[in-house]
């Protein structure tokens, strides 16, 4: 394999390399008390996940290992740090209570990125099963940056349990929720969702304290809303089944 091709082939790791040394510098950082700065640089990871992938199919080089060194980083930078940095941040004074839901949303993050790598070819492209991991580290982000924006929510550390505990359980949960791609409504839609994104994507760059809080908050009410209305047509397409497997096997 020619030098041009070997670092074609790892350049969607390298992305994803990236991203796992994100996680670790949160880890860092809400270690020595710098909780605004590890929040803030999980967020780079995130925006290197959303590129590996990307370049993996745009360079053609997509693999199997790709896809589980990017299922190991996103435990790390989506599951490892988000629980870490929560904890740090509000659940330490709160002694084993504060332990097991930092843990609880770990456990459910792992679960959501292992359910993802076994049931990955039987389920529907338009939506994930349950909260991305992504989606739920974004939302342990936005309380730490709407708390940095308004101080007084440090007073009421206590209701960070629910809301921790809360979206672990999203996403272990075979509540769809849009992947805005495929899917007939994003066809019929894509002018309109290209309008909402973009206002969306402004208004994050300048209120990001209260947006990210308030956009996985939307995101999330939107896509129950939306599934309890729809519930007949999506029927048991986001159902657990290790025996579907065994059956098409057979």
């Amino acid at each position: 394999m020619s030098p041009a091709k070997r670092f074609t082939f790892f350049l969607p790791n390298i992305f994803t390399g990236l991203n796992m040394a994100c996680g670790f510098s949160s880890m860092v950082f809400a270690s020595r008390g710098m909780h605004y700065e590890a929040a803030m640089i999980l967020i780079l990871g995130a925006i290197f996940d959303s590129v590996d992938g990307r370049v993996a199919r745009l360079t053609g080089t997509a693999s199997h290992f790709g896809e589980q060194f990017d299922s190991l980083s996103d435990a790390v930078s989506f599951g490892v740090a988000p629980a870490f940095l929560i904890y740090q941040k509000y659940l330490f004074d709160y002694g084993r209570l504060g332990a097991v839901v930092s843990f609880f949303y770990l456990l459910c993050a792992a679960l959501r990125l292992a359910r993802f790598n076994a049931n990955i070819t039987k389920v529907r492209s338009d939506f994930f099963q349950g909260l991305p991991t992504p989606g739920g580290a974004l939302a342990i982000i936005g309380l730490i940056l709407l708390a940095d924006r308004f101080p007084i929510l440090n007073e009421y550390g206590e209701y960070s349990m629910g809301y921790t505990a809360l979206y672990g359980l999203l996403m272990i949960t075979t509540i769809p929720f849009s992947s805005f791609k495929d899917g007939d409504f994003v066809r019929r839609h894509k002018r309109a969702i290209l309008f909402f994104f973009f206002v969306g994507a402004a208004l994050t760059v300048i209120y990001y304290k209260i947006m990210f809080a308030l956009g996985m908050a939307s995101y999330v009410l939107i896509s129950l809303f939306y599934y309890f209305y729809k519930i007949k047509e999506f029927g048991d397409a986001f159902e657990w089944s290790e025996d579907s497997e065994s059956d098409t096997d057979s």
